[in-house]
């Protein structure tokens, strides 16, 4: 074998040694395809937002869960209700830290005790997690922003201008009325009350008599009404300033036998509330858009992540509820509603 044959034998050995090693791949490898998402083709985490309610299984605010849902599909968020199926303050506490400690991106939570709720609340952001609060607000440091569903005086006044409507008007507004609310630490009702007493100046003739807590138990609320219709016999009318209390309170005016004559209203579903308006136990029912206070406080917590929700801002662009005003550190819902027998069957929720 001459030079020449021995260099071509050697040479084709070694490119057949190269194949091998290669596992016999004849082309160029193509670079794998990156994943979306963040670096090194990682796909990116969705948002975790965790909503709390004041209850779970109450139709106020599993109304509310349905509009959170309807952002959290429309911004691509994990959404995850949970929340105290009795109301207790230290059961909700509990949550905060069980998902304080899991890592979640935002906890937004209804507040039925604040200052029960503040320590978890503040030890959440302390560990980075964003915190923000929704229909009722707790203590200030403990959270950044609060999406409010209307101001608390709108709602204050609101509550008193629609009894005395109901009653007839200024002339015909004379009387004792009461008021059943939550609980006597609920924040946002507290304020709603401050207001009451302020509108209820304009008119004299209406006498306060008596604030009663239902512990947001609808057998209590409908005792504390039977226990306020027998102590007043003079009792005009009755606010129910809770979801849990209205319905009760109207129920146990209608089985007194005093269904107009002691007028009932306050803040409830239409659909919990269409059977007492048709019958006309109550004339008014006041609320706000629960589907979009739901869907407007899971676009408060996605901007909040992306940084498009931060102090000095005059308003949120909030998807199909377009913008909506900033007033300090709060978010505003705004639109109170009235339902009547004239319009309450075009609501559903």
């Amino acid at each position: 074998m001459n030079r020449v044959t021995r260099r071509a034998v050697l040479w084709a050995s070694m490119v057949v040694a190269g194949l091998v090693a290669g596992g016999c791949d004849r082309g160029p490898k193509e670079a794998p395809t990156p994943t979306p998402g963040g670096a090194g083709g990682t796909p990116t985490p969705k948002v975790r937002v965790v909503m709390i309610p004041k209850k779970k299984g109450v139709p106020y605010f599993t109304s509310c869960a349905e509009g959170a849902k309807q952002a959290a599909e429309e911004l691509g968020v994990e959404l995850i209700y949970d929340g105290p199926t009795d109301g207790s303050a230290e059961k909700a506490a509990a949550m905060i830290e069980r998902w304080t400690a899991q890592g979640v991106d935002v906890i937004a939570v209804s507040p039925n005790d604040p200052n029960v709720l503040a320590p978890a609340m503040r030890a959440a952001r302390q560990k980075g997690v964003r915190v923000i609060t929704w229909d009722a607000d707790g203590e200030a440091d403990a959270r950044e922003f609060m999406v409010n569903q209307a101001t608390s005086r709108e709602i204050g006044f609101a509550l008193v201008d629609t009894m005395v409507r109901d009653l007839g008007g200024k002339e015909q507004a004379k009387g004792d009325v009461a008021i059943v609310t939550a609980t006597l630490t609920a924040a946002n009702q507290n304020e709603w009350i401050a207001f009451m007493k302020e509108r209820l100046g304009e008119y004299p003739e209406l006498r306060l008599v008596e604030i009663k807590p239902s512990n947001e138990d609808q057998r209590l609320a409908f005792q504390v009404t039977k226990d306020l219709i027998a102590a007043y016999p003079d009792l005009r009318g009755i606010w129910g300033i809770s979801s849990v209390s209205f319905p009760a309170a109207a129920e146990a005016v209608k089985q007194a036998g005093k269904s107009g004559k002691v007028l009932v209203t306050g803040l409830s579903t239409p659909n919990d509330m269409k059977a007492a308006v048709k019958e006309g136990t109550v004339k008014s029912v006041v609320l706000w858009n629960t589907k979009d206070l739901g869907y407007l406080t899971v676009q408060a917590a996605k901007a909040l992540i992306d940084g498009r929700l931060k102090p000095g801002n005059a308003t949120l662009e909030a998807g199909r509820l377009g913008a909506k005003v900033i007033e300090g550190d709060r978010i505003l819902l705004g639109d109170i509603l009235v339902f009547t027998k004239d319009n309450i069957d075009h609501f559903d929720f």
